[in-house]
């Protein structure tokens, strides 16, 4: 029988982050990679690798905002067969702070942008790449991609050096026949690239969605324990673990970080399906709305929240 080619990123911590201020302890950490090593879980994306200097407010985030190898390296000092990943955002990463390879704890170095920056992006991969990474190029909010515009950025990515291509779904708004467009779209257009998928929970569909692609060809299918990601949230980790066919995987080990680590941590933190996120799932809207809404008193007000985002409309109180 024909292994599955597909491996799991986990970004737990990565996209996680973006619910706590990336507020995890060392020892939660470090559990969390254990386990996922014990489950087999191909990658875990361990944070962003940006540069504190290009960012206000860096003091105030926690140490996985803006790695640092020598900090890694404490935190993880025996690497299991899992691979450590981490993401860096156009505009806010120094590439003098990237460690060659050899020097880092690093395996993976994706890069996400914005159709519009594709070329600025891939300027970067080829500067990871030159330093021995594994790379990606993660291209956000693809629902909200003319055609024409992907098009041309394919142009770009075809003859770069970039190992794989995400499909990300920045929004929650995709269905299966999306990605399943998307995805011959890029198979198409850049048949000698590997694909990767991100999937958002907004419309509940995320791992539907990423099992789709994955039965596509997709081989890098990102996902988060117990779903824990921005605002809707991502693809669980533990039911890729425990439904791809034909893998090593082992979802026990996946089961002891959710009792110990990721239940007394929801019971702090909110993220997952709620119903402001899934209305701007359904606009094919960015969830900042939502999750500023959620922040306030009127935060289950959703009738309201609606209306709001459906008026043509724009008041503006004057003070």
């Amino acid at each position: 029988m024909k292994m599955n080619q597909c491996k799991i990123v986990d970004c737990t911590i990565r996209d996680g982050g973006l619910v706590n201020n990336w507020d995890f302890s060392v020892e939660f950490v470090q559990t969390l990679y254990a386990g996922l090593n014990k489950a087999g879980v191909d990658y875990m994306e361990i944070g962003y690798k940006n540069s504190p200097k290009l960012l206000k407010g860096a003091d105030q985030a926690g140490p996985w905002r803006f790695l640092d190898d020598d900090f890694l390296r404490k935190v993880i000092p025996q690497k299991g067969t899992t691979k450590l990943s981490a993401l860096v955002d156009i505009g806010r990463v120094d590439e003098n702070d990237i460690l060659d390879r050899k020097e880092s704890m690093l395996d993976l170095i994706r890069v996400a942008c914005y159709v519009k920056d594709v070329d600025k992006a891939l300027q970067l991969v080829q500067t990871f790449h030159d330093r021995g990474y594994e790379t990606t190029l993660n291209i956000m909010a693809l629902s909200n991609v003319m055609e024409n515009e992907l098009i041309e950025a394919f142009e770009m990515i075809k003859d770069s050096a970039v190992d794989v291509v995400y499909i990300v779904d920045s929004y929650g708004s995709l269905d299966h026949k999306d990605i399943a467009f998307l995805v011959e779209k890029f198979q198409k257009h850049l048949p000698n690239k590997r694909l990767g998928v991100h999937a958002h929970n907004n419309l509940q569909l995320a791992f539907s969605n990423t099992l789709i692609a994955s039965e596509a060809g997709v081989e890098l299918l990102d996902a988060s324990v117990y779903g824990m990601g921005r605002a809707a949230g991502n693809c669980p980790t533990e039911l890729l673990v425990s439904q791809l066919k034909n893998t090593t995987y082992n979802l026990r080990p996946v089961l002891d970080v959710i009792e110990q680590l990721m239940i007394p941590l929801r019971e702090k933190e909110e993220w997952g399906y709620i119903i402001p996120y899934m209305v701007t799932g359904a606009l094919d809207e960015h969830p900042r709305s939502a999750m500023a809404l959620r922040a306030t008193e009127d935060k289950d007000k959703s009738g309201e929240f609606y209306d709001k985002l459906m008026s043509p409309e724009v008041t503006i109180e004057k003070k």
